[in-house]
């Protein structure tokens, strides 16, 4: 295998002709086959998505001649795979507007802004270790958002099943994704919906603190573009002279939640459950 791509790879070079090498991962999603081969190529391209879903990455994890992380997103439809313009807007054509447990969060794919929707289930367990299920995130720092939660903001997430899914399909891994988790999962135990037109991004510490991410502008440029008009942001955060989307600092997600929450957050739903707290009598 490696005498073959080393044979094509000066073919390549020689003639000035562009050369794909096309292979498969194995099932921990690496590329299966020697190392050596992505050594000899100067870019290696991953094709990302569930085959159920309709959404399509390719995503740069090598590059020689730029940044790697990189993605270009693509829609499969009945006469193949169509690119998307404006990705953040198709991907929240769908969502259910004033539903608890829904959350828009500003991530980057690259160093392209996207505007993704997170929800979470909150849901009574029946075992004796609830579940904590996580499709398109991390599961391990969900677990350490809901421990947050459940120790600072004293939500009653101990005897309950959490389930946190991005709509979809894309996989998120940025920790700027943090504050709105946490506002989905707070949402979706209260019963208070968030506000529709709210944007959330910042990475949750383990005490609560709401941490500083990178390309703050970028992100608001692209809820601007939506019409988003709050976004939630870090403290210290918010750049000068911002004519945009209202800007909301967040210190601690905590103090913030058990304040005043969302700004004039909706009355709670018929079906709602009560926050549990720790010293409240039953």
């Amino acid at each position: 295998m490696r005498h073959c791509a080393h044979r094509l790879v000066e073919l390549a070079k020689g003639s000035g002709m562009a050369l794909f090498l096309v292979g498969h991962v194995t099932k921990e999603g690496t590329i299966a086959g020697p190392k050596s081969l992505e050594h000899l190529v100067d870019t290696v391209l991953s094709f990302e998505g569930e085959h159920t879903g309709e959404y399509r990455l390719v995503r740069a994890t090598k590059n020689r001649f730029g940044p790697t992380g990189e993605v270009a997103l693509f829609e499969m439809r009945d006469v193949g795979l169509v690119p998307l313009a404006d990705a953040s807007r198709v991907l929240l054509a769908r969502r259910r507007q004033g539903a608890p447990g829904s959350a828009v969060a500003a991530c980057l794919q690259g160093s392209r802004p996207l505007l993704v929707e997170v929800q979470a289930l909150v849901v009574p367990t029946s075992f004796p270790a609830p579940r904590r299920m996580a499709v398109g995130l991390d599961t391990n720092r969900s677990i350490l958002l809901v421990a947050v939660l459940e120790r600072f903001a004293e939500l009653g997430l101990a005897d309950r099943d959490v389930f946190l899914n991005v709509v979809g399909g894309l996989s998120l891994r940025e920790p700027a994704t943090d504050l709105a988790v946490a506002a989905a999962l707070a949402s979706a135990v209260s019963g208070r919906a968030l506000p529709a037109d709210a944007v959330f991004f910042g990475e949750v510490g383990l005490l609560g603190e709401v941490r500083p991410v990178s390309q703050v502008e970028a992100r608001l440029r692209e809820a601007a573009a939506l019409s988003l008009r709050r976004a939630y942001l870090p403290k210290g955060s918010a750049p000068r002279g911002w004519q945009g989307a209202r800007l909301i600092e967040v210190e601690d997600v905590a103090r913030w939640w058990r304040g005043s929450g969302p700004t004039d957050p909706p009355a709670q739903s018929s079906g709602s459950r009560p926050v549990r707290r720790r010293n409240a009598s039953t």
